[in-house]
């Protein structure tokens, strides 16, 4: 019995394993930026390093840059072009806002550009709900 019991637990954790695998994401934990470090390098005027890219629906984040919807091929080589002159070692900053991380289709393939042109700073704007309820709610800048 208890054979049985260790088998059930392995299989158990195994196929957990597998699922946690396939839901890995593109980006590390330490590649999140927090929506209020944003806001705060924003209102400290301590961003002008760092090229803050809108990869949904609507660039609202002050000085942002509005490339569209990258589930869109076009908004793709949009993300492309815009960053072929980029230094690869300049902080990229990428959000959405549309929706839930887990739902999102913009992130992943923008995050994927940004890996595969080999940015070396490329970060997440961490909005775990949306834009609304992490951003625009809690009255941080936005372009006028």
């Amino acid at each position: 019995m208890r054979y049985f019991i260790y088998l059930f637990a392995a299989l158990l954790l195994s196929s957990t394993g597998l699922s946690a695998q396939q839901k890995q994401e593109p980006w590390k934990a330490s590649q999140l930026v927090e929506a209020n470090t944003l806001a705060s390098r924003i209102n400290n005027n301590k961003a002008a390093n760092l090229l803050i890219l809108s990869v949904g629906p609507d660039a609202i984040i002050k000085g942002s840059v509005d490339i569209g919807p990258t589930v869109e091929a076009e908004n793709i080589n949009k993300l492309k072009n815009y960053l072929k002159n980029v230094p690869k070692d300049k902080e990229v900053v990428i959000y959405c806002g549309c929706c839930p991380f887990d739902k999102c289709p913009n992130i992943r393939p923008a995050f994927a550009v940004l890996k595969d042109m080999s940015f070396k700073n490329a970060k997440l704007l961490n909005l775990p709900r949306n834009i609304k309820v992490d951003w625009l709610d809690k009255d941080y800048p936005t372009n006028d």
